[in-house]
């Protein structure tokens, strides 16, 4: 992996559980990546303001605020990616987290290599020199009054409202603006988002399709401008300049 990425990545990991803090430790350790940690939203803190961290590991369930409250926080900064550790089949807390902004989640008890595959597929999708490869010089993109601009990770309004993107939603979003009109399924959108194959019943992509929906809805001109295609997937019908 780290012939793979420009600098050694630096993850965080959120547990207040010591066993399992440590065992994620050790995983992430052996894949050469340099790991932090911290027992609860205060230490988190502190190591975001010192350390320059590229992805963040965090339980749901954490003493004094959880991991919900915490994740909320963390994306005012949305250069960091975000996975969540969730209790076994607690579909709530997953989609509470998808709808908050979450990268990635996986269930406990987790599988090691998977969490590190998710791992390194999602540092690959945001570390910051993989973006820029990805939009060929571009600067932004305008559709119908709006901008998505792709330094800032940005969606801008036709009235100048500045919206920053969690990092699902952005890559979405840019890959619909590479390719208006054309069909894009649920299986193509995750891999652009995450990295990862859709499983039965992960509802990643419709969530995040949803929260980006959010926007356009109260403006006459682009109500209906992702549509669905019922069984298949989902079309941008923007008009890209």
């Amino acid at each position: 992996m780290k012939d793979l990425l420009m600098q050694t990545p630096q993850i965080l990991i959120v547990e207040d559980e010591t066993i399992t803090r440590n065992t994620l430790k050790s995983i992430f350790e052996a894949e050469g990546y340099d790991v932090f940690e911290a027992a609860d939203g205060s230490q988190m803190h502190r190591i975001l303001e010192t350390e320059d961290i590229n992805l963040v590991i965090m339980d749901i369930n954490l003493p004094g605020k959880n991991g919900l409250m915490l994740a909320r926080e963390l994306r005012e900064n949305a250069d960091i990616a975000l996975m969540f550790l969730t209790g076994r089949d607690n579909e709530v807390d997953k989609i509470l987290g998808l709808e908050i902004g979450a990268d990635d989640y996986l269930t406990k008890p987790f599988n090691p290599r998977e969490l590190t595959i998710r791992a390194r597929n999602l540092l690959h999708r945001t570390m910051p020199h993989q973006e820029k490869e990805n939009t060929f010089g571009r600067e932004f993109y305008r559709f119908n009054g709006w901008k998505l601009d792709l330094n800032s990770h940005s969606l801008i309004t036709p009235e100048g409202q500045e919206f920053k993107l969690p990092r699902s939603e952005f890559r979405a979003m840019l890959h619909f603006c590479e390719n208006p009109g054309k069909l894009q399924t649920r299986e193509e959108l995750l891999k652009k988002m995450t990295g990862r194959e859709l499983k039965p019943q992960d509802r990643t992509v419709d969530v995040t399709i949803r929260r980006i929906r959010k926007h356009f809805e109260d403006h006459p001109n682009t109500p209906n401008i992702i549509m669905t295609v019922h069984g298949e997937g989902y079309r941008f019908c923007g008009d890209i300049e």
